[in-house]
Parts: structure tokens; sequence; C-alpha cells
């Protein structure tokens, strides 16, 4: 089924965030920069969102590292009704009250689109400054809930549930973002409101708020939810009113991590639709952490590197690349441009996990069919173990493929290398926390 807001996402969104090599410190030329070596070198592969994270309005981002990563009641550049902007310091053409305007028409010239991140609710300055909400009656001091404070982010106070200036507040805010030309939107602190474990959920409202502004600004935009874990109780409530959906908390590059994503994949695999995603988050690969005061190369194995991509693709999460494009080395340029494993993303490419256990798991992915009659089908090994091991499938086995052509040869996507398969039995040696991804053949 789809919902109103589906078409802006058929497939899941893939693109560059600037948040795990910049953090809340990303400039105007980063943007520029990094959304030229998207066009030039990933576009062609299906790559086009450039999202600005989070704090591009403060004034004195990074300026306290060492004690608050955001800082409270910080310096945030703010129009006379309570909306940030840019900081023209970092982002010289919002100069003048042009927003993101000029930026976004640059990444448009190059053939991509632009995201920005936000918070949810209105700010704690203009609350306490009482400032009007554009076009009602209201200030922002009516609209505030003082007892609703994101854990992580102290910038922002909750919108009152059900207050009639409400709607009207974030139809402004995204009317304002519509004539920026944005098109997509990551609003972060709540998906998951964990500050408040007695009300993980009490961003609901909010969420309908976002999703009537944007059918109401005219503009097809694509809604991102974070952070995770999101309620696997709320899956229908998500896809009612969003895009994509974070089903995990901020993922980085260790192995735990990614472990750990093999969990949350199977729980909500059943929720991968068109134009509503469960989000596995950004992929944390190449040159990343610089605004973090860490800057290095992601400290995931190649093999992996090659495992996140794999189970990301099969499962059919939005791909959000967060490192240094401008760094952008062969190995990791390889991992983002296999036509084959990319291929796999869009829901009509419909993966399952067959089995998991301590040691391992194992995926399949079945294809519309093709001009035979016959359906693509693709088997992934998963070793989750620190050594090397021989794992094996019955191809026979798979639910979705009774009735197909005898599975006669295999041939994984990352080598190229070609098995044949007697008896149906697709057995491999599998590296450590890696992946053996294969197209079978009848």
């Amino acid at each position: 089924m789809l919902f109103p807001h589906s078409s802006a996402a058929l497939t899941p969104p893939m693109g560059w965030n600037s948040y795990d090599y910049y953090d809340t410190t990303v400039t105007e030329a980063d943007v520029r920069a990094n959304a030229e070596v998207l066009a030039r070198e990933l576009k062609p592969y299906g790559w086009e969102y450039v999202v600005v994270d989070i704090q591009w309005y403060a004034k004195d981002a990074g300026a306290r590292r060492a004690e608050f990563q955001y800082i409270p009641f910080g310096d945030h550049a703010m129009d006379e009704y309570g909306r940030f902007q840019p900081d023209p310091a970092r982002f010289p053409s919002a100069a003048g009250g042009r927003g993101f305007g000029p930026l976004a028409d640059y990444v448009h010239s190059l053939g991509l689109k632009f995201g920005i991140h936000i918070m949810r609710g209105i700010p704690r300055a203009a609350a306490h400054r009482r400032l009007p909400v554009h076009g009602t009656p209201y200030t922002a001091a009516d609209l505030a809930d003082p007892s609703s404070i994101c854990r992580w982010n102290p910038d922002m106070y909750g919108v009152r549930a059900g207050h009639p200036g409400a709607q009207a507040y974030y139809d402004d805010l995204i009317a304002m973002y519509a004539a920026w030309g944005v098109d997509f939107i990551k609003c972060d602190d709540i998906a998951n409101t964990n500050m408040y474990p007695h009300a993980p959920y009490s961003g609901r409202a909010e969420i309908e708020y976002l999703h009537n502004a944007i059918l109401h600004s005219g503009r097809d935009i694509v809604l991102s939810l974070s952070p995770g874990p999101a309620l696997i109780e709320q899956a229908w409530h998500y896809a009612q009113n969003a895009n994509m959906w974070r089903i995990t908390d901020d993922l980085w590059d260790k192995w735990e991590d990614v472990r750990a994503m093999f969990d949350r994949c199977e729980l909500w695999q059943d929720h991968v639709a068109p134009g509503a995603f469960p989000d596995c988050d950004m992929l944390p690969l190449g040159r990343i952490g610089r605004g973090f005061g860490a800057e290095r190369a992601t400290a995931l194995t190649r093999d992996e590197q090659r495992t996140l991509v794999s189970l990301w693709c099969l499962f059919g999460s939005p791909l959000m690349l967060g490192a240094e494009l401008a760094q952008l080395d062969e190995f990791t340029k390889s991992l983002l441009t296999n036509r084959e494993v990319l291929r796999l993303l869009p829901p009509s490419f419909r993966a399952r996990q067959l089995a998991k256990d301590e040691a391992g798991a194992v995926w399949t992915c079945t294809g519309p069919a093709g001009a035979d009659g016959q359906p693509e089908r693709y088997l992934a090994l998963f070793n989750f173990c620190a050594q090397p091991r021989t794992m094996a499938a019955d191809t026979a086995a798979v639910p979705a493929w009774q009735g197909a052509a005898p599975a006669a040869a295999a041939r994984e996507l990352w080598t190229g290398e070609t098995l044949p398969l007697p008896g149906a039995r697709l057995a491999a040696n599998v590296p450590p926390h890696g992946v053996r991804l294969y197209r079978v053949e009848g």
C-alpha cells in the first residue's frame, strides 16, 4: 500500500550526509566539494542526496568540543520568527535571509538533491524570547512544552501536542524549507524520544505534523526519522507518515554495531515497502571522524565493510554515506559502485533471513521474473566468527524458490568467482566477519 508521501522515494534513498566526518562543523565549501565528487563519481550508480546534518545554524559549533557536542543555549542564527537559519560565517550564501536557497540551487545544478537535518520541536531560545510564530497569533512560548527536551541536544522544546498553533508552526517551517529547495528532511529526536523511557514515542503528534506539513508544502520532500531504535509496535505509524526511520541508534565503525544489525533486520524484514524503509543508519566507510577529533579511516576490515554493504542492500535500507568524499579511496569506491549489489536495493527484490545462529546467518533474495519466467535468485552467507569457516546452504530448501529451475551454479558478486552447485548445495569458505553473496543461476 502506498501512502500519500510515498512517491517521494519509491526506492531506498542513496546519498551523502555530513555527520560522520564533520559532526557539527560542516561548511558550505565542504558541502559543495563533497557534492561535486558525488555528482562526478557516484551519481551514475544512484547516489543523489546531499544532506547537511546537525546544527548548521550554530555559530559556535565545535568551539567547546571537550565539554559539549551541543552547547546549551549556544549562539544560533535565527530570524525574527524564531526559525533557525544557516550560520552565515559557515554558509556565506545564506547571508541576507536567503537561507539554504543558493546552496540548494548549486546542488540541484549538479543533478543532485538537497537535504537538511532538523531537531523535533521549537527553539528554546525562541520560546524564552517569546518570539512570534509566523502566520499565527501565538508565540514560541505558547507552543513550547518545557517538559520535553532532547536528552542529548538541548536546542529545542517539543511542540505541545494538540495546541491550535502546532500544525501551523510546522506548516510554516516546512514551507520555508520548501522555498529553499529542500528535497530531504532528517528529523531527529522523534523516532524514539529516548529521554523518556516511560514514553518513547512522545513525538508521535509531531511526526504527524511534519507529514501533514510536507503534504501542504506542495513539494516532494523525503522525510527521515531519527534516532533509533525505532519501535516495532509503531511500524504502521512510521510507514503512514515517513519515508524512512532509524532502527538503530548511531552506528559506527565497530564490528559489534554491524553484528547487532542482523538482529534488527530480522525484526524489521517484513516492513520494507515502496516509499517506506526501515533505516540501518549511515555507512561509516572511508574517511570519517574529523569533527569528533578522531579523524581516521574506517576501523572496519574490508570483509566487514562488504558484510555491511551486502546486508544493507539485501535488507533494502537507505544508503547514506558519511565519508569525506574528497578523500574517497578506490576500495571504498568499489563498495559504492558495485551495480550488481546495488541492484538488490528496490523492494521488488524481496530478501529474507533463512537462518541465523551465534556463528552466522544466511539470507536469500528473490527478484522479479525475467523473460524466461524464472525469478532472479541470490543467497548470502555471513560469517560472524573471528576465523574463516566453511558455510553451506541448500538452494532447494528456500521456500520462495520452490518450483524454480534447479540451481546449477552460483556467481559471487564481490569477487566474480563462479561455483558449481552439486545437488543444489552451495558451500564456500567465508572470511572472518565476512560475506559471500551469490547470484544463483539455473
